[in-house]
């Protein structure tokens, strides 16, 4: 019988959450040995995932939104070796949730939890300056508005703080200049918004790769130009219009260079950077993930994934 063993690393925040305690006792009912661990500070989540793996948990939940996710798997993907496989559950618990949403992970904790119990398929990280990530990289306009989104406003609103924040900071709207080169493809110019990654959404909902794929071994670009007639419609993008779908700039690549003379805020799945030159690389198959049957997210469900081409 297959090891029913688990970690949850919890961000702190959360410790009080009655809905958490009760789906953790439903899954050790079922006969599941679940461990708890609960997250204060910075680098608590890579210190938790060490001390997990040291005393052998091979499966661990990530409790908390992207940038807790993004820590998690980050450090399962660095420990990761071939006589010792480790597997990552997704339990959403932030405000966007970007990841859990475009993979198709419950947002109800029971059923997230259940995903335990779903084999765990390999998926792609991106890598940037020594950095992994799950989600997405951003850059232009809408990482400044995650950056400066308040976290009293996110308890509040919820996922609805983003668009909150963009509207109220919209008069701050700027295009930044960027040139980006990889494989066969070269942008240069003006943008007001660039996405970078494995899913498909950032910044609480707004899509800005709707075909990515997380086990392609490719990350997806888009890039959203700001000729000056364009830049009236970033505020229809906030609001979830979908008429500049046909605007942005798209490429699927192994790896892409940025170069940015001014320097660029770049959001890394929460985590604020600004550069002048950075190389995204796709990591391929780079952690295991326990993904619902089906997951948009997936090139193929049905087929197990070491039988696919890289």
């Amino acid at each position: 019988m297959a090891q029913r063993r688990a970690i949850l690393i919890l961000h702190g925040k959360q410790s009080l959450n009655e809905q958490v305690r009760d789906a953790v006792a439903r899954k050790r009912e079922q006969g599941w040995e679940l461990d708890v661990r609960l997250t204060w500070e910075a680098g608590d989540a890579q210190r938790l995932v060490a001390e997990a793996l040291a005393a052998g948990h091979r499966q661990v939940i990530a409790g908390g939104g992207d940038g807790t996710l993004r820590d998690i798997a980050e450090a399962l993907a660095l420990s990761r070796t071939a006589d010792q496989p480790v597997s990552l559950v997704i339990l959403p618990l932030g405000t966007a949730n970007d990841f859990a949403h475009a993979a198709g992970v419950p947002l109800e904790v029971d059923a997230a939890l259940d995903l335990l119990d779903v084999p765990a398929r390999a998926v792609d990280l991106g890598e940037v300056d020594g950095r992994l990530f799950l989600n997405m990289a951003t850059g232009g306009f809408g990482s400044q508005v995650t950056a400066n989104t308040s976290e009293d406003l996110k308890k509040v609103l919820g996922g609805a703080a983003y668009l909150f924040t963009g509207l109220t900071r919209f008069s701050e709207l700027h295009a930044a200049y960027g040139e980006l080169s990889g494989p066969d493809f070269h942008w240069a110019g003006e943008l007001l918004a660039l996405g970078i990654g494995n899913g498909r959404q950032a910044g609480g909902g707004h899509v800005l790769c709707p075909n990515a794929l997380a086990d392609d071994g490719l990350l997806d670009i888009s890039i959203l130009p700001a000729p000056q007639e364009l830049v009236g419609t970033l505020k229809g993008l906030l609001a979830g219009g979908l008429g500049i779908e046909n605007m942005f700039v798209r490429a699927r690549l192994p790896w892409i260079e940025l170069k940015s003379v001014h320097g660029l805020d770049i959001n890394l799945d929460g985590e604020p950077l600004n550069c002048q030159h950075l190389r995204f690389e796709a990591r391929h198959a780079a952690l295991m993930v326990h993904l619902p049957a089906g997951s948009a997210l997936l090139g193929d469900s049905e087929t197990p994934w070491l039988s696919r081409p890289d």
